[in-house]
């Protein structure tokens, strides 16, 4: 990718899950037409990696109206340059045992310290988790397909909205931004 300081890692929940289908190739195309540049994806979950134009925060809103218009279907977009990416990834404070079951759940904001507290002692299983700044750190005991700490349980006990990512897909992520 060219022009790298300008690269931002763009996750979208929930996307190829529940009904809500939108190909990659389709992402591509309206990122593209949003004036993003160095344009590529990586599987079918929403990820997304460009340059957008001008201020990033804009063109993620830009992203969600698109989308919506097109699909019917209304899904957050949040990005994260590589550097804050990388700093979530070292900041994560549980052994990784297995990538695939310890995440870096990226949130819209930075949830209320009263309720990330609160969140962090609700009992959840032999699931760990984390509020560390907008992100939420998970080591999920049996993976997150078994597991009650879902997208809704963690949207209503933070009060903000996320996408997860297992840490393979962030490291993934993380040396698509190098090339």
């Amino acid at each position: 990718m060219s022009s790298k300081a300008a690269v931002r890692i763009v996750l979208i929940r929930a996307i190829n899950v529940g009904g809500a289908k939108l190909p990659m190739a389709e992402l591509r195309e309206i990122a593209t037409e949003l004036g993003a540049t160095d344009v590529s994806t990586y599987i079918a979950s929403g990820n997304l990696l460009c340059s957008p134009p001008g201020d990033p925060a804009e063109f993620d809103r830009a992203l969600e109206r698109e989308i919506e218009k097109r699909y019917g279907f209304f899904r957050e977009i949040i990005s994260r340059t590589p550097g804050e990416v990388q700093a979530a990834l070292d900041a994560h404070p549980f052994e990784v045992a297995d990538d695939r079951y310890s995440y870096v759940y990226f949130l819209t904001d930075e949830p209320d310290a009263d309720k990330a507290a609160a969140f962090e002692e609700k009992d959840f299983g032999d699931d760990v988790r984390r509020v560390i700044g907008s992100d939420l750190h998970i080591r999920y005991a049996d993976g997150a397909g078994r597991s009650k700490l879902t997208a809704p349980a963690i949207a209503r006990g933070l009060g903000v909205q996320g996408t997860g990512r297992n840490l393979r897909t962030v490291r993934k992520l993380l040396d698509l931004t190098k090339d």
